[in-house]
Protein backbone atom coordinates (compact mmCIF):
# COMPACT_ATOMS: atom_id res chain seq x y z
CA UNK A 1 0.00 0.00 0.00
CA UNK A 2 2.81 2.43 0.82
CA UNK A 3 3.56 4.78 -2.04
CA UNK A 4 0.35 3.92 -3.82
CA UNK A 5 -2.02 6.66 -4.98
CA UNK A 6 -5.44 6.57 -3.35
CA UNK A 7 -8.24 5.56 -5.73
CA UNK A 8 -10.01 8.40 -7.50
CA UNK A 9 -13.69 7.57 -7.14
CA UNK A 10 -16.84 9.62 -6.71
CA UNK A 11 -18.55 9.55 -3.33
CA UNK A 12 -22.18 10.66 -3.22
CA UNK A 13 -22.55 13.06 -0.30
CA UNK A 14 -25.25 15.37 1.02
CA UNK A 15 -24.52 18.95 2.04
CA UNK A 16 -26.68 21.45 3.84
CA UNK A 17 -28.05 24.14 1.53
CA UNK A 18 -30.35 26.70 3.16
CA UNK A 19 -31.53 27.90 -0.25
CA UNK A 20 -33.52 24.67 -0.56
CA UNK A 21 -35.70 25.39 2.48
CA UNK A 22 -38.10 22.98 4.08
CA UNK A 23 -37.42 20.30 6.70
CA UNK A 24 -34.61 18.65 4.69
CA UNK A 25 -32.40 21.44 3.25
CA UNK A 26 -29.73 19.19 1.75
CA UNK A 27 -28.53 18.65 -1.80
CA UNK A 28 -26.42 15.98 -3.42
CA UNK A 29 -22.76 16.79 -3.95
CA UNK A 30 -20.20 14.55 -5.58
CA UNK A 31 -16.85 14.31 -3.77
CA UNK A 32 -13.95 13.10 -5.89
CA UNK A 33 -11.40 11.37 -3.70
CA UNK A 34 -8.54 12.33 -6.02
CA UNK A 35 -9.33 15.99 -5.30
CA UNK A 36 -10.10 15.37 -1.62
CA UNK A 37 -6.55 14.17 -0.90
CA UNK A 38 -4.72 16.51 -3.28
CA UNK A 39 -2.19 18.95 -1.86
CA UNK A 40 -2.51 18.08 1.81
CA UNK A 41 -1.78 15.52 4.51
CA UNK A 42 -4.87 13.64 5.59
CA UNK A 43 -5.69 10.82 7.97
CA UNK A 44 -8.37 8.40 6.86
CA UNK A 45 -9.70 5.57 8.98
CA UNK A 46 -12.15 3.02 7.65
CA UNK A 47 -14.49 0.81 9.58
CA UNK A 48 -17.18 -1.82 9.00
CA UNK A 49 -20.26 0.27 9.64
CA UNK A 50 -22.12 3.16 11.15
CA UNK A 51 -24.10 2.34 14.29
CA UNK A 52 -22.12 -0.88 14.86
CA UNK A 53 -20.63 -1.58 18.31
CA UNK A 54 -16.84 -1.10 18.04
CA UNK A 55 -17.18 1.61 15.38
CA UNK A 56 -19.66 3.62 17.47
CA UNK A 57 -18.31 3.13 20.99
CA UNK A 58 -14.57 2.96 20.29
CA UNK A 59 -13.07 3.86 16.93
CA UNK A 60 -14.98 6.90 15.69
CA UNK A 61 -15.21 8.56 19.12
CA UNK A 62 -11.47 7.96 19.67
CA UNK A 63 -10.57 9.76 16.45
CA UNK A 64 -12.91 12.62 17.36
CA UNK A 65 -11.21 12.91 20.79
CA UNK A 66 -7.74 12.85 19.19
CA UNK A 67 -8.66 15.18 16.32
CA UNK A 68 -6.85 18.23 17.73
CA UNK A 69 -3.72 16.19 18.51
CA UNK A 70 -3.74 14.68 14.99
CA UNK A 71 -4.03 18.19 13.53
CA UNK A 72 -1.25 19.49 15.78
CA UNK A 73 0.95 16.61 14.55
CA UNK A 74 0.43 17.65 10.93
CA UNK A 75 -2.85 16.24 9.63
CA UNK A 76 -4.84 18.78 7.62
CA UNK A 77 -8.01 16.67 7.74
CA UNK A 78 -9.32 13.55 9.47
CA UNK A 79 -11.83 11.39 7.59
CA UNK A 80 -13.88 8.37 8.57
CA UNK A 81 -14.94 6.17 5.66
CA UNK A 82 -17.54 3.44 5.76
CA UNK A 83 -19.53 1.44 3.22
CA UNK A 84 -22.75 3.23 4.15
CA UNK A 85 -24.85 5.80 2.30
CA UNK A 86 -24.82 9.55 2.94
CA UNK A 87 -28.09 9.47 4.90
CA UNK A 88 -26.81 6.84 7.34
CA UNK A 89 -23.44 8.55 7.75
CA UNK A 90 -25.13 11.89 8.47
CA UNK A 91 -27.43 10.43 11.13
CA UNK A 92 -24.55 8.47 12.67
CA UNK A 93 -22.39 11.58 12.94
CA UNK A 94 -25.30 13.45 14.49
CA UNK A 95 -25.92 10.56 16.92
CA UNK A 96 -22.24 10.51 17.96
CA UNK A 97 -22.10 14.30 18.28
CA UNK A 98 -19.19 14.58 15.84
CA UNK A 99 -18.06 18.11 15.09
CA UNK A 100 -14.51 17.64 13.77
CA UNK A 101 -14.07 14.28 12.04
CA UNK A 102 -15.49 14.32 8.51
CA UNK A 103 -17.57 11.32 7.48
CA UNK A 104 -17.23 9.91 3.97
CA UNK A 105 -20.01 7.68 2.62
CA UNK A 106 -18.68 4.94 0.34
CA UNK A 107 -22.21 3.74 -0.39
CA UNK A 108 -21.33 1.49 -3.31
CA UNK A 109 -18.01 0.38 -1.81
CA UNK A 110 -16.04 1.63 -4.84
CA UNK A 111 -13.25 3.28 -2.84
CA UNK A 112 -13.04 0.34 -0.44
CA UNK A 113 -12.97 -2.21 -3.27
CA UNK A 114 -10.21 -0.33 -5.09
CA UNK A 115 -8.24 -0.20 -1.84
CA UNK A 116 -8.50 -4.00 -1.60
CA UNK A 117 -10.34 -3.71 1.72
CA UNK A 118 -13.88 -4.75 0.71
CA UNK A 119 -14.98 -7.83 2.65
CA UNK A 120 -18.18 -9.80 3.06
CA UNK A 121 -20.01 -9.63 6.37
CA UNK A 122 -22.98 -11.72 5.22
CA UNK A 123 -22.82 -13.76 8.43
CA UNK A 124 -24.05 -10.62 10.21
CA UNK A 125 -26.45 -9.53 7.47
CA UNK A 126 -24.22 -6.57 6.59
CA UNK A 127 -23.26 -7.56 3.03
CA UNK A 128 -20.11 -5.91 1.69
CA UNK A 129 -18.21 -3.77 4.21
CA UNK A 130 -14.78 -2.31 4.81
CA UNK A 131 -12.08 -4.06 6.76
CA UNK A 132 -10.80 -1.88 9.60
CA UNK A 133 -7.72 0.19 8.69
CA UNK A 134 -6.23 3.68 8.85
CA UNK A 135 -3.77 5.50 6.64
CA UNK A 136 -1.91 8.76 6.27
CA UNK A 137 -2.08 10.27 2.79
CA UNK A 138 0.30 12.97 1.54
CA UNK A 139 -0.88 14.71 -1.62
CA UNK A 140 -2.76 11.61 -2.75
CA UNK A 141 -0.01 9.07 -1.88
CA UNK A 142 -0.29 6.60 0.98
CA UNK A 143 2.67 7.19 3.31
CA UNK A 144 1.56 5.20 6.38
CA UNK A 145 -0.68 2.13 6.64
CA UNK A 146 -2.36 0.64 9.72
CA UNK A 147 -4.35 -2.50 8.87
CA UNK A 148 -5.94 -4.81 11.39
CA UNK A 149 -4.62 -8.37 11.08
CA UNK A 150 -6.58 -11.27 9.63
CA UNK A 151 -8.56 -9.71 6.77
CA UNK A 152 -11.19 -12.22 5.68
CA UNK A 153 -14.74 -12.76 4.53
CA UNK A 154 -17.72 -14.15 6.41
CA UNK A 155 -16.86 -14.06 10.03
CA UNK A 156 -13.64 -15.79 10.84
CA UNK A 157 -12.51 -12.54 12.43
CA UNK A 158 -13.28 -11.30 15.88
CA UNK A 159 -13.35 -7.68 14.66
CA UNK A 160 -9.86 -6.65 15.78
CA UNK A 161 -9.23 -3.03 16.71
CA UNK A 162 -5.67 -2.33 17.82
CA UNK A 163 -3.45 -1.44 14.85
CA UNK A 164 -5.78 1.25 13.42
CA UNK A 165 -6.25 3.15 16.69
CA UNK A 166 -5.60 6.89 16.54
CA UNK A 167 -2.71 6.74 19.01
CA UNK A 168 -0.72 4.61 16.52
CA UNK A 169 -1.43 7.11 13.75
CA UNK A 170 -0.55 10.01 16.05
CA UNK A 171 2.75 8.38 17.00
CA UNK A 172 3.59 7.94 13.30
CA UNK A 173 2.67 11.58 12.50
CA UNK A 174 4.89 12.89 15.31
CA UNK A 175 7.82 10.77 14.09
CA UNK A 176 7.29 11.74 10.42
CA UNK A 177 6.60 15.46 10.04
CA UNK A 178 5.29 16.61 6.66
CA UNK A 179 7.97 17.78 4.26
Amino acid sequence: MLGRTVPDVTLKTRVRDESIGGPNPFRWQDVHTGELFKGKRAVLFALPGAFTPTCSTEQCPAYEREYDALRAAGADDVYCLSVNDAFVMYQWGKNLGLSKTKLLPDGSGDFTRRMGMLIKKDHLGFGDRSWRYAMVVDDGKIVAWFEEPGINDNGSDDDPYEVSKPDNVLEWLKANPAK
